[in-house]
């Protein structure tokens, strides 16, 4: 029995000292966990420690950034309005409610455009009436504004931005005053340079009509020179009356077959006796154009002048009409001797001419007449090899009602 209770308690005391060990390993491992989870702890601490400083550091320079905005906003002297996706306006800088007036914050941007802005005419561009006080007085302006807007963000919101360009506006006006009044000032330098010589010349004659001991075969042939220094004097301000109106007044439905032949039978004349050949190309299939029949008639003919002077006996000049496309093109070609490159760039200018009679005034004119007319003239010319001029008029002002004939043409030659 001793025996057996000996075997026993050794078998009790090995497995305390099993469990023992077993408690003291899991023991050093628990302890070896702890402290490895202590050091992540620490870790972990410091990395946050680290990420909440520099969010503390993110968040103050961001701060920053936004009283340099607001200042930015503040001293800035053009309006800032920011919309929501809805247009309401949700932020406003000092310049805005200042230009704009308040309240604004809340309020719907087509509200305010239909309330307190008035249209110009010009796209983007707004009159606002303030009221300025000063001295204790409350006056009224009207200041003229330029609203351009950024393109909207994804989720719908936009930035207006009010410019007062009052003050610009009067310096541009200002400015187109002045260049206005410099070629005005030109004009009339040119212009009395112009009259100075026909005034000049036909004063001499008339002092010469007054000399008793000329016979009358001398005084009618001074006459006859003072008359037509005169007579140079009258077309010269009729030209320069004719350039400063520009407009063309009175439009009517002209048909441009009968306005062609016209024009044939007032410069056949002259063409015959030069023994020049004349050819008119009529394709306006009998169609009307609504303008000034003398104002086209006028310009066509100073073409045809102008060619019947720069050609030469046996020289060819023609005069067509066709109907391309959404344009009515009228063409003034001639043989002559063509114009310089140097030369063409200021053929249309004021007072520039290459004759010695000329006014310098024909093709200003022509080229403002047309415009009025809402067209252009181009001139194609090179040296040696004739000129041609085409006058573009837009195929709106067609008569429409004046029934086309299907594509009639005429050619007319003059021998």
């Amino acid at each position: 029995m001793s025996a057996i209770k000996s075997s026993s308690v050794v078998t009790d005391q090995e497995q305390l000292e099993h469990a023992f060990a077993a408690f003291s390993a899991v023991s050093e491992q628990l302890s070896g966990v702890y402290q490895d989870l202590q050091l992540k702890v620490e870790r972990l601490t410091h990395e946050l420690t680290l990420a909440n400083g520099e969010l503390h550091r993110q968040l103050e320079a961001k701060e920053a950034l936004s009283q340099k905005l607001t200042l930015l906003l503040s001293a800035l002297p053009g309006g800032v309005i920011a919309l929501d996706a809805n247009g309401n306006i949700e932020q406003v800088n000092p310049a805005a409610s200042m230009i704009l007036g308040d309240p604004l914050v809340g309020l719907p941007w087509w509200k305010i455009t239909r309330e307190r802005l008035l249209v110009t005419g010009i796209s983007n561009e707004w009159y606002v009436n303030k009221n300025n006080a000063a001295n204790g007085e409350v006056t009224a302006t009207q200041c003229r504004v330029r609203v351009d807007s950024s393109p909207a963000d994804s989720g719908g919101s936009q930035i207006l931005l009010i410019h007062d360009i009052t003050e610009a506006y009067a310096m541009q006006e200002q400015i187109r005053r002045n260049q206005r009044l410099t070629a005005m000032g030109e004009m009339a330098a040119n212009l009395a340079h112009q009259l100075r010589t026909p005034l000049s010349t036909a004063l001499l004659y008339a002092v010469h009509l007054g000399d008793n001991t000329l016979d009358s075969e001398e005084r009618q042939k001074f006459a006859t020179k003072t008359v037509e220094r005169l007579k140079h004097l009258e077309h010269l301000t009729c030209d320069m009356l004719r350039f400063a109106k520009g407009e063309t007044v009175q439009c009517e439905p002209v048909g441009i077959t009968t306005v062609l032949t016209e024009l044939q039978q007032v410069i056949e004349p002259q063409i015959k006796c030069l023994n020049m050949h004349f050819n008119l190309r009529d394709n306006s299939r009998g169609a009307s154009l609504m303008t000034n029949r003398d104002a086209l008639c006028s310009v066509l003919i100073n073409l045809l002048e102008n060619a019947v002077q720069a050609s030469s006996q046996g020289d060819e000049i023609l005069l067509s009409c066709d109907l391309v496309e959404d344009d009515v093109v009228f063409k003034v070609c001639d043989d002559g001797p063509g114009i310089d490159n140097t030369l063409r760039e200021h053929l249309f200018e004021p007072f520039f001419t290459t004759r010695s009679e000329g006014t310098g005034l024909g093709l200003a004119i022509v080229r403002t007449v047309i415009q009025s007319m809402g067209g252009c003239v181009e001139v194609n010319s090179e040296a040696g090899n004739g000129s041609e001029f085409i006058i573009y008029l837009p195929g709106n002002q067609l008569d429409t009602n004046s029934g086309c004939d299907a594509g009639t043409v005429k050619t007319q030659e003059m021998e």
